[in-house]
């Protein structure tokens, strides 16, 4: 190993993901990464899935770190104590990425690239720049949800990225601590938004990579009436709210 690679640490929340865990696992054995590192932030799955983690991090061949949680209370709330985990163990380079293997993680590499060579502060896997996109197999109605969330988000806040709600980002350390991702609130799709406006409002810039999302093989989704409320409410509160 070049000592001189930074520590990536690629953080993961689940929640009853026992089936796509391992498989994601086995990806991300397979890149090419220098210093890898995976950190599981289980929410108290029901099917195991955190025993499953430490199991596998027995026999893997990179190190694998589980923060076990008590309860489960929203994607951003596990992103949150997993970033604050992963910079306590002096991560130089965050990504954050589903279990739910819709993520790809073979452009892991092109996104730490991208990070590392240029002045981008976060690099997002986007789905609408050219280059890429959304699962074949997503309905119509689907397809259009996600178009409109990412232009009703850009048109409030003018964030001026093409994947606004994207949630595969590789993130700088640096930037994450500039942003303070320890006093975030937001949760579900939000906390996206939440943390692409703290970097812009900041001055960084943000890039993007394109990506094929697909839609999830094993699992349900956990896409909620509550989550999506929230995410509809979250950029006027951050477009007209007391700045930090």
């Amino acid at each position: 190993m070049d000592s001189s690679s930074p520590k990536t640490t690629i953080v993961v929340p689940t929640y009853n993901e026992r089936d796509n865990l391992p498989k994601l696992v086995e990806l991300l054995a397979a890149l090419e990464v220098p210093d890898l590192h995976l950190l599981v932030v289980d929410d108290n799955s029901p099917d195991g899935t955190g025993e499953i983690a430490e199991k596998l991090a027995i026999d893997a061949t990179f190190p694998i770190g589980v923060l076990h949680r008590t309860e489960k209370d929203g994607l951003g709330r596990a992103y949150v104590a997993g970033m604050t985990r992963a910079l306590a163990e002096g991560a130089d380079i965050v990504v954050q990425m589903d279990a739910d293997l819709s993520h790809p993680a073979h452009v892991i590499p092109t996104m730490i690239r991208t990070l590392t060579t240029t002045d981008a502060a976060v690099v997002l896997g986007s789905r609408y720049v050219p280059g890429g996109a959304v699962a074949s197999d997503w309905p119509w109605h689907r397809k259009a949800l996600s178009a409109w969330a990412n232009f009703y988000v850009n048109a409030i806040l003018r964030l001026g990225v093409k994947d606004a709600t994207a949630g595969f980002k590789a993130w700088h350390a640096r930037t994450l601590e500039a942003i303070d991702v320890a006093s975030i609130h937001s949760n579900g799709y939000s906390f996206q938004v939440e943390m692409n406006y703290r970097t812009t409002s900041r001055g960084m810039r943000i890039a993007e990579v394109p990506i094929r999302f697909e839609e999830r093989i094993e699992g349900v989704s956990k896409m909620s009436l509550g989550v999506q409320l929230e995410s509809a409410l979250v950029p006027w509160k951050l477009r007209f709210g007391k700045k930090r």
